[in-house]
């Protein structure tokens, strides 16, 4: 199989089977905690959308990450989260019906949002020689098709269908979590020779995106009185992005192997830090609130 076709067609098709199968779980009932719990869901979905491209900015500033590598953390920080971040939130025994609303909700803004922000951040993180094409229309159209249009049609398959979605949906998760690795060992194998230094770099940025952001989220939502699972849902939400569509806007809508590193990275250290979290946190019920060392 050519590089390219594995670039152009199968890497976006796999995301679009990702969000059908995030799709497969959602009913407009599920959209209702939009209005029942409208603190927690405007809460995690700000925290996501602004907090996330501001902490990412102040990383590269601080760590001095230039050019395609720069655009890269932007782009996954842009992200919304993904199925994985419901996964960790059932596993850390969280809030999992506001986990898929804010992935939802989020990812049904992102294509919009992404495009125009991170036009932003490409004047401010590439050099004058490192000028990359980013056509807008085009971008959310095809981030439109391979993000929104699954998600309704999964919600469509569910209502006519619901024992076979469910069937679906169990298989979804399965296939997302491998072919995210699969994705990630197929980049690292590409760039064996560069991964030492790619990884010095954005390994440690991509580290602090990740744990800070769950701190924050954890933070945030304790500062404003919600329960311990759904403290626990939003830092997860805020802090797991949608690491295969960073690497689908880097590699098939901006053509760049370099803006894909950070969410390489990231992908990796994400199933450590989760796990880390899930163990730490999930050893307390959505009801309990642990003491905080005095």
């Amino acid at each position: 199989m050519k590089a390219d076709l594995l670039i152009q067609v199968v890497l976006p098709a796999a995301l679009f089977i990702i969000m059908l199968g995030m799709g497969l779980t959602l009913k407009p009932i599920d959209f209702k905690l939009v209005v029942a719990k409208p603190k927690a869901v405007l809460l995690g979905a700000l925290a996501q959308m602004l907090m996330l491209p501001i902490l990412a900015y102040l990383i590269i500033l601080s760590l001095n990450i230039q050019g395609p590598l720069a655009l890269g953390l932007m782009i996954l920080a842009l992200c919304p989260g993904g199925t994985t971040s419901n996964l960790y939130t059932y596993l850390a025994k969280g809030d999992v019906a506001l986990s898929v609303t804010l992935t939802s909700v989020v990812s049904l803004i992102a294509p919009f949002s992404v495009p125009f922000v991170l036009l932003i951040f490409m004047d401010l993180l590439l050099g004058s020689g490192e000028e990359v094409s980013l056509p807008v229309l085009k971008t959310v159209i095809q981030l439109l098709v391979i993000t929104v249009l699954p998600i309704c049609l999964g919600m469509l398959i569910y209502r006519a269908k619901p024992k076979f979605a469910i069937a679906a949906e169990k298989f979804v998760k399965i296939f997302s979590v491998a072919f995210l690795l699969l994705i990630v060992a197929g980049i690292v194998a590409k760039n064996i020779n560069h991964m030492g230094t790619y990884f010095a770099q954005m390994g440690l940025a991509t580290l602090l995106l990740n744990v800070i952001c769950m701190l924050l989220g954890f933070t945030l939502a304790r500062l404003a009185k919600l329960n311990f699972a759904q403290q626990k849902s939003i830092a997860i939400e805020v802090g797991f992005q949608n690491g295969t569509l960073a690497i689908v806007i880097a590699l098939t809508l901006l053509e760049n192997t370099e803006m894909a590193i950070a969410a390489t990275c990231y992908s990796l250290l994400m199933f450590v830090t989760g796990a880390v979290f899930t163990f730490v946190l999930g050893r307390f019920n959505g009801s309990e609130t642990p003491k905080l060392a005095s």
